[in-house]
């Protein structure tokens, strides 16, 4: 299984970023996808999620109305569409995958995801 990201950069406060993370060697369908960041001195957190099935998301409350967590099935990728970035935002961006169901309260916990990729870095300049 290859789980690659895509997309990071040097990005000026307020604008935006579209992270894409490709995969490759699952049944893509059902895969629940996540959306990590570690920010420099800090635990990797959870911060958008997809599941395969039914597409329901998840988001931690610091994006929500900021990030958009979305699939294209028929291509393998999931991006992460980030608006109105904050140099907080500023983080190495890790796309992982797991092919069986997370329960939703749980779709944000790293120990739940199989496949991680190696990162991306976004960078929020104020």
């Amino acid at each position: 299984v290859q789980v690659v990201e895509s997309g990071g950069g040097l990005v000026q406060a307020g604008g935006s970023l579209r992270l894409s993370c490709a995969i490759s060697g699952v049944s893509f369908d059902d895969v629940v996808i996540g959306w990590f960041r570690q920010a420099p001195g800090k635990e990797r957190e959870g911060i958008a999620c997809i599941s395969g099935p039914d597409g329901s998301t998840y988001y931690v409350d610091s994006v929500k109305g900021r990030f958009t967590i979305s699939r294209d099935n028929a291509k393998n990728v999931v991006y992460l569409q980030m608006n109105a970035l904050f140099p907080n935002d500023t983080a190495v961006y890790y796309c992982a995958a797991n092919p069986g169901g997370i329960l939703p309260q749980n779709m944000g916990l790293e120990s739940m995801y199989r496949y991680w990729g190696q990162g991306t870095q976004v960078t929020v300049s104020g």
